[in-house]
């Protein structure tokens, strides 16, 4: 299998939410957790996104595994690597996206990176180098206050500069706008300078497609799905691929139960709990348990295992802000979280033992620990839930078809778990 396009995400959700955007715009796209195995054989595509857990470990961890990830990728022919970032650049001081990047630039033999977390269609856009989140600078908007890793600085070239050792640039909107020629001179313009990675800015579609033209001449890439999309355009418009693929015999019906399972703490996952309890039953976890013990776990795994035969049921994690917080100052960021995801990965694999095939995972993290629980190697990416959601159906799985929506915490509307399973039918 060669494929045209490779990517590596930072965490499980985001690579979803980069599978689903290149499938809406042309490429049969599979997604894959961690790195295949050589006896899984996967379907003829355009793209591979490589899943990977590496968003919030240390930084060290992270560059190793998108170093594998990215030679398993070049042995499969990709000609360009997209390191998939979160759109809100989460991202401390220490990492790991800029060591992340450092590291892949080096392993495709230097040159400048194009860093872009932009993406107009979810409300994130650049300007100047500074992000920001609906029309807010990103740290003054609600998302500032991730669980483990806050963003208090928009200004990306500047947090970019912290982590890494080389030097950071900027192509700024007139460059972009001015079409591909223009960007493509201040890149390498740039790159005459000794700059090793330049934050681009977008506010429109058309910046993505620009953007998207001239990182494709490039080895590596580094930005969020909006970037994606202006590869995946450039690559259609190239004819290097066959384009218009259709994914809707992905979401044929599949036997068994349906179940919802939420860990994020973000104000969009608690709206959309509030709004599930309207018409399905909802086991609110107490996070502080299930960090100082894991008792609650099996009462919570009977309490869905009485209902799931009845209809949808949702156990969820998510708690308050500050009640996060809280938590975190008195038993550590690393602990906290890891007891929580933890505790919702296995309620989630012991529902599917008990029959659901109809799942929906609400968080980062918490989708994460839920898909390495449950040992699926691939996902067929198909028809869009909700932006940068999509219905995703296993490839290879022990336990047979399924079809799964793995949600980032601020993703989709307040009646999203319902319409998930609607589609999932």
């Amino acid at each position: 299998m060669a494929i045209s396009l490779g990517s590596i995400a930072d965490d499980y959700t985001g690579a979803s939410d980069l599978a689903n955007t290149l499938t809406k715009n042309g490429l049969r796209t599979v997604q894959t957790v961690g790195i295949p195995d050589p006896s899984l054989a996967l379907p003829d595509v355009d793209a591979v996104v490589v899943s990977l857990k590496i968003r919030s470990v240390p930084a060290s961890e992270a560059v190793t595994a998108a170093t594998e990830a990215e030679r398993w990728l070049r042995h499969r022919g990709a000609g360009h690597v997209l390191y998939k970032i979160c759109s809100t650049f989460d991202s401390t001081d220490a990492g790991n996206i800029g060591p992340v990047t450092e590291a892949l630039r080096d392993a495709a033999g230097g040159g400048s990176v194009l860093v872009t977390p932009a993406f107009p269609e979810t409300g994130r856009t650049v300007y100047l180098g500074h992000l920001f989140v609906g029309g807010q600078p990103l740290n003054e908007s609600p998302l500032m206050d991730h669980p483990l890793n806050p963003m208090h600085d928009a200004n990306l070239v500047r947090v970019l500069a912290r982590q890494t050792r080389g030097a950071v640039g900027l192509i700024d909107l007139a460059a972009i706008a001015a079409g591909p020629a223009a960007a493509r001179a201040s890149l390498d313009a740039l790159r005459t300078t000794g700059v090793t990675m330049a934050v681009a800015d977008a506010i429109f579609e058309k910046d993505l497609e620009t953007l998207g033209e001239i990182a494709l001449e490039t080895p590596i890439s580094t930005g969020a799905s909006g970037l994606g999309l202006g590869l995946a355009r450039a690559l259609v418009r190239s004819g290097r691929i066959s384009g218009g693929a259709t994914a809707e015999d992905i979401i044929r019906p599949v036997d068994g139960f349906s179940a919802i399972i939420a860990g994020s703490c973000s104000k969009a996952t608690l709206r959309q709990l509030e709004v599930a309890e309207r018409s399905m039953p909802v086991l609110r976890l107490d996070p502080e348990r299930l960090i100082s013990g894991p008792d609650k776990i099996a009462a919570a795994i009977s309490w869905a295992g009485d209902r799931i035969s009845a209809g949808p049921v949702v156990v969820a994690a998510s708690a308050a802000p500050e009640t996060v917080s809280r938590l975190q100052s008195q038993y550590g960021r690393e602990t906290s979280g890891h007891a929580i995801e933890t505790a919702t990965s296995i309620i989630a694999a012991e529902l599917v033992e008990r029959g659901v095939r109809r799942l929906v995972v609400a968080g980062g993290e918490t989708s994460g620990a839920a898909v390495d629980r449950l040992a699926i190697p691939a996902f067929l990416i198909g028809p869009e839930i909700a932006p940068g959601v999509p219905v995703l159906r296993t490839v290879g799985n022990a336990q047979g078809d399924m079809l799964l929506a793995l949600k980032s915490g601020n993703f989709g509307g307040d009646d999203f778990f319902a319409s998930a399973l609607a589609m999932m039918r």
